[in-house]
């Protein structure tokens, strides 16, 4: 009997299904993991693992007794390791596609046109500012590190928070559910160690949280007034106010992406990533 007669007598369907399934979660682990430090802690468990057999093989009872505490609470450490992979990703599952509050068309229009009316006028004055903009998954722990507005998006007050002698400029503008959240919010910075020396704060806290959620952020440097969208823990120039109408529109509104703005976010060619 052939090796494929064997599987065809051994294998079910429910062995099938049980094996798309594992496959699968072992490919999202893979995509989420990669770019970030879980490779390198991944590849310090196996070589942990490759030890444990040469122990076990060869009789290195220390290093036995060692790995043998350590693997009995593998479950619990790579749950301590991996919090913020698994964190985004039940998120995700969670989030069954509720964006920006349901916005309708006509109020998203509205929405959009007062934060780019504000963020040009401060490009424009070099006012350094960081709006992070909610889509599926929630950011109620950051809305509560800064000061509580939700109030009606505008542009002038949207100007007037991020003036430097304003006492809440510093931190993050919050919008959630078609609302300026919570203002002066503290994000997490960047874990890229990689990361052009150049950038200041505010890119490094646009990149932390969007390594760990969903979220759109724009950033408005102050030395040179230019705009960033940042996205999966990637900055992309934006170069006029036209195109970052359609970024936002599409993305703020987790609409299906055309191609150039696929482009523009897979390939930064396109929008040359820049200070």
């Amino acid at each position: 009997m052939g090796f494929l007669e064997v599987l065809k007598v051994q294998l079910g369907l429910k062995d099938l299904i049980d094996m798309a399934i594992v496959t699968v979660v072992v490919y999202q682990c893979l995509v989420m993991s990669k770019g970030t430090r879980a490779v390198q802690i991944m590849i310090g468990v196996a070589i942990l693992s490759l030890f444990y057999w040469l122990g076990a093989h060869y009789e290195f009872h220390t290093l036995n007794w060692f790995l043998n505490s350590f693997f009995d609470s593998i479950i619990i450490i790579l749950v301590i390791l991996f919090q913020d992979q698994i964190r985004s990703v039940l998120a995700s599952m969670a989030g069954q596609g509720r964006i920006f509050g349901g916005l309708q068309r006509e109020k998203l229009s509205e929405e959009l046109d007062e934060v780019i009316e504000a963020i040009v006028a401060m490009a424009r004055e070099k006012i350094g500012a960081l709006i992070v903009f909610e889509r599926a998954q929630g950011l109620g722990n950051f809305i509560e590190t800064g000061t509580i507005l939700q109030s009606k998006i505008h542009s002038d007050l949207i100007y007037a928070i991020f003036q430097s002698k304003a006492s809440i400029h510093d931190g993050a503008m919050v919008v959630s559910d078609g609302q300026i959240a919570a203002v002066g919010c503290y994000l997490p910075l960047a874990r890229n160690i990689e990361i052009d020396r150049h950038y200041g704060t505010r890119h490094r806290a646009a990149i932390g949280v969007t390594e760990v959620t969903d979220a759109v952020v724009i950033v408005v440097s102050e030395e040179t007034g230019q705009i960033n969208l940042c996205l999966n823990g990637a900055l992309h120039f934006v170069t006029d106010a036209k195109k970052l109408r359609i970024y936002l529109k599409h993305l703020w509104a987790h609409r299906d992406l055309s191609h150039n703005i696929a482009d523009f976010l897979q390939n930064p060619g396109v929008g040359e990533t820049k200070k």
